[in-house]
């Protein structure tokens, strides 16, 4: 253990001993006057402590303050910090064509407004500046002190040199000058190109004296004219002349390793001029200095001389049977703390954390920083929380860990978004690759950094080939669908073509089997029919005996007297109607009317029987207007 203040030691607690000495062996005003076994008998006992108890404590708690006051620590070794800069000399063009206000409120100032604010964003940078016409002078070496280099950079206008015209060639011979280094020089020109066309002796010279120039290009393609302060603009030979960006001064940027931007209303063009300034720049080293990290010990002695201050200034009573004292109260709450933000033995804790991640063992270390984290609401502990769960693979652990840490600073936000984005993008699903991106934005939007925005194109690449193999995948996977709905489409039509032929056949088997049963009904028919002939022959056979019969009655009627033979008459008369009845009734129980004229049909066209046709000479021709009645 050792002192950061042992002055402290050397100088107060000598002092601290001789009047404490004192104290402690003067007498009471009273012993003067009194026998000490007087003052026995006069003292009252109200079992307190006394003086000299009383100036014993006064004199632990002197020492202890003055142990607090050195600075007890221990030592843990020490840090190299070491002091990097890329030494960034910032030209402004202050020529008269600055003066045009096609960029508000005029080229010039937007120019030093935007130099200022690449000063600011900055801190850590050497930066000079330098003004250029026609010529160029050197107004600020590369300096730390932003403060006086702003002020100088605000003080320029086009006043400050006198001769007119801008010459870039001049301006990188000022660089080489004034920048004494084998490295590289990093040259940053504000201004609107100048009239030249040509930069092939620029870019020659800035690659010999390896010279590294970004142009900031201020103004418009269509231009504007310049306005003087007295209100008259610039004329040449009698006409106004219009002053554009000459971007042929892009050439020399690229060439020379640089990179050319164009202004815009926004900080975008300095925030992105600066990343690409930090990306390309070799920054070298100006100074390290070793730093000792160490452990202080000052509050423990301190905690302990408040303790003995309050035992000291109180009146507790020495009895047996005493209530809590309220020294002892206030010590409790004094050490143990439910709802402080940091414990007094939190940095044991939170070593111990630190050295299990630094040997890998980050479930340990999470555990650690997480409960930490919780206690005291430490965002810094959430944050190493998430860090832990991060080495881990417990991805999703880690977002949620890392968006409970709410830092204060534009810094420790933007490096909490980055790692919100690198835990999202290890998910690898279509969701969180977008929420990496929009972490990856709020990231650069605090801060730009060129490793976050590597991530971010990297994760933005990802999630385009992936919504890519996506609709290619709903693609197939529709056409999928289609072929198998058209493939059921077609087994449904081919089942319905199969219910519709076994349909058709079912129909052709019952018209064969109708065409049979009306085959074998006209042969049926025909039978009936030869039937039918036999009977009628024999009813006409039968009815020309009857008919003979008739004849020999008759005569034998003529006989008999005229009232027999009038009812013999109705009587045969009657005979006859039944037996027509009959005849017709049996004829319709054999046959339908349109088996008989078929029967009819194919009797007259085709069959040699005994009847003959009435009516038809030619007994092979059909007659097609016959009627079924």
């Amino acid at each position: 253990m050792s002192f950061l203040h042992p002055e402290f030691l050397y100088f107060m607690l000598p002092p601290l001993f001789i009047l404490f000495g004192f104290l402690l062996t003067q007498k009471g005003v009273e012993a003067q006057f009194f026998s000490e076994e007087v003052m026995r008998k006069l003292r009252v006992n109200a079992n307190t402590l006394t003086l000299k108890a009383r100036n014993i404590l006064f004199f632990l708690i002197g020492f202890l303050m003055i142990i607090a006051l050195s600075g007890p620590i221990i030592k843990e070794g020490t840090v190299q910090i070491k002091a990097k800069s890329a030494d960034i000399m910032i030209a402004l063009d202050i020529s008269d064509s600055m003066l045009a206000e096609d960029v508000y409120p005029n080229r010039l100032r937007a120019a030093k407004q935007k130099a200022i604010e690449l000063i600011n964003m900055a801190p850590n940078e050497r930066v000079g500046v330098i003004a250029f016409a026609k010529n160029s002078y050197l107004v600020s070496p590369l300096s730390f002190d932003h403060g006086a280099v702003n002020f100088l950079l605000s003080q320029l206008d086009t006043t400050s040199i006198t001769q007119k015209g801008t010459d870039i060639k001049s301006l990188l011979e000022v660089v080489d000058t004034s920048i004494q280094n084998n490295a590289k020089k990093y040259l940053l020109i504000l201004s609107d190109g100048s009239d030249a066309s040509d930069f092939t002796q620029e870019i020659t010279f800035a690659k010999e004296k390896n010279i590294v120039v970004f142009v900031l290009g201020i103004g418009t393609a269509k231009g504007a004219p310049i306005k003087l302060q007295d209100g008259s603009f610039i004329k040449y030979n009698g006409d106004i002349i219009v002053s554009k960006l000459n971007e042929n001064i892009s050439k020399l940027a690229v060439e020379s390793g640089g990179v050319y931007i164009e202004n815009v209303k926004s900080q975008d063009d300095i925030k992105t001029m600066l990343s690409e300034i930090e990306r390309l720049s070799e920054k070298k080293e100006l100074k390290s200095e070793e730093v000792a990290r160490f452990i202080p010990l000052f509050y423990y002695p301190l905690g302990l001389a408040l303790f003995l201050l309050l035992i000291a200034t109180s009146s507790m009573s020495k009895r047996v049977t005493v209530a809590l004292p309220s020294a002892f109260l206030l010590f409790g709450l004094f050490i143990f703390q439910p709802n402080a933000e940091a414990g007094i033995l939190d940095f044991m804790e939170l070593k111990n954390a630190k050295e299990a991640y630094e040997k890998g063992d980050f479930e340990q270390s999470s555990k650690i920083y997480h409960k930490h984290a919780q206690a005291t609401e430490n965002p810094q502990s959430y944050f190493n929380a998430g860090n832990s769960f991060y080495k881990q693979k417990k991805y999703e652990e880690a977002v949620k860990t890392y968006e409970k840490a709410h830092f204060k600073t534009d810094l420790e936000r933007a490096k909490n978004y980055a790692n919100i984005g690198n835990a999202y993008a290890k998910l690898q699903n279509e969701e969180s690759l977008k929420n990496a991106l929009k972490a990856y934005e709020d990231s650069l939007e605090l801060e730009q950094d060129t490793e976050v925005q590597e991530n971010y194109e990297a994760v933005k690449k990802a999630l385009e080939e992936q919504q890519k193999e996506q609709k290619e995948e709903d693609k197939d996977r529709k056409q999928e669908n289609e072929e198998e709905k058209q493939n059921k489409e077609d087994k449904k039509e081919q089942q319905n073509q199969d219910k519709e032929g076994e349909k058709a056949s079912q129909d052709q088997k019952q018209n064969s089997q109708k065409d049979e049963k009306s085959e074998q009904k006209d042969e049926q028919s025909q039978k009936n029919g030869q039937k039918s002939q036999k009977e009628n022959a024999q009813d006409e056979k039968k009815n020309s005996e009857e008919m003979n019969d008739d004849a020999t009655d008759k005569e034998k009627k003529e006989e008999l007297p005229k009232n027999e033979k009038t009812k013999q008459d109705l009587k045969e008369l009657e005979q006859e109607k039944n037996a027509l009845q009959k005849t017709k009734e049996a004829n319709k129980d054999k046959m339908s009317d349109a088996e008989e004229e078929k029967w009819i049909q194919q009797l007259n066209m085709n069959q040699n029987s005994y009847m003959y046709m009435l009516n038809n000479e030619n007994k092979n021709e059909e007659i097609t207007d016959e009627k079924p009645w």
